[in-house]
């Protein structure tokens, strides 16, 4: 059953370690055209990634060309489909990249989100453990945020509990989006739950499989969603996507009182 590894993240640049493991980095994003180009430029400077992929989950805006502009290979939905199957997306673009080089042993993935911007590099931390062999999945643990959240923890609470309850292991960010896997335990989540519910469905699959997980501290930051009403409805939607995912699971979906 996976366990708790702490890993206190450093500037990209002083990483010492090598590895001749290549990673894939999948970026899902929907209308974030005003980020997404720096997050891929500071993307690539995480050593051992040798391709980036940014997923245009039915964006409205110049996402895609940004995206591309900062040289990422770019792959569109039509319409908006949820991070889930962006990032099924990603994922497969990667196993078509793995055949057409005849790779037998698959690259690692690192899932990043698309607004984190310069602090993106950071990620290197996640490579690591799994590349070390330590992991094979490790979870991003972000320090507190440069603009506070409008939220008050409830899909939090919820998704933590679930995760414990269906393995006995406690995690400190349950929904945490930044995730750097072996391709084998990609595959052992697939089919990835849907919606706002991939993380918490990832993670309970992968340790009931035996895989290892490993929660890392990385100084990334992010955009942080507020008060207005679109942002409550986007916790509306978290909401019903975690609780699906637990119940989907045989987990009883069980909202904290405190």
């Amino acid at each position: 059953m996976g366990g708790t590894h702490t890993h206190q993240g450093t500037d990209v640049g002083s990483l010492a370690w090598v590895t001749d493991a290549s990673t894939a980095i999948v970026i899902p994003a929907k209308d974030e055209a005003a980020r997404v180009g720096t997050t891929v430029e500071s993307a690539w400077k995480i050593p051992g990634a040798d391709v980036v992929i940014v997923v245009d989950d039915g964006s409205t805006d110049g996402t895609a060309a940004a995206a591309f502009a900062a040289g990422a290979m770019v792959v569109k939905h039509s319409r908006n489909r949820g991070k889930a199957a962006a990032m099924e997306t990603g994922a497969s673009a990667v196993e078509l990249l793995d055949q057409r080089d005849e790779r037998t042993d698959g690259r690692l993935l690192l899932f990043l989100d698309a607004d984190l911007e310069e602090t993106a590099g950071a990620a290197a931390a996640l490579v690591e453990t799994v590349a070390a062999g330590d992991a094979d999945m490790t979870i991003a643990t972000l320090p507190p945020q440069r603009t506070a959240g409008g939220g008050f923890g409830y899909v939090v609470k919820l998704a933590r509990a679930g995760i414990e309850q269906a393995t006995g292991w406690t995690a400190s960010q349950p929904l945490s989006g930044q995730r750097c896997m072996r391709w084998e335990a990609y595959q052992a989540a697939v089919p990835l739950a849907p919606g706002w519910g991939v993380e918490v469905g990832m993670t309970i699959d992968l340790l009931q499989a035996g895989f290892r997980v490993r929660e890392v501290e990385v100084p990334l930051h992010h955009r942080v969603t507020g008060t207005a009403l679109a942002a409550q409805l986007h916790r509306a939607r978290q909401l019903r996507d975690v609780a699906w995912a637990l119940a989907s699971r045989g987990v009883r979906p069980r909202l904290p009182r405190s």
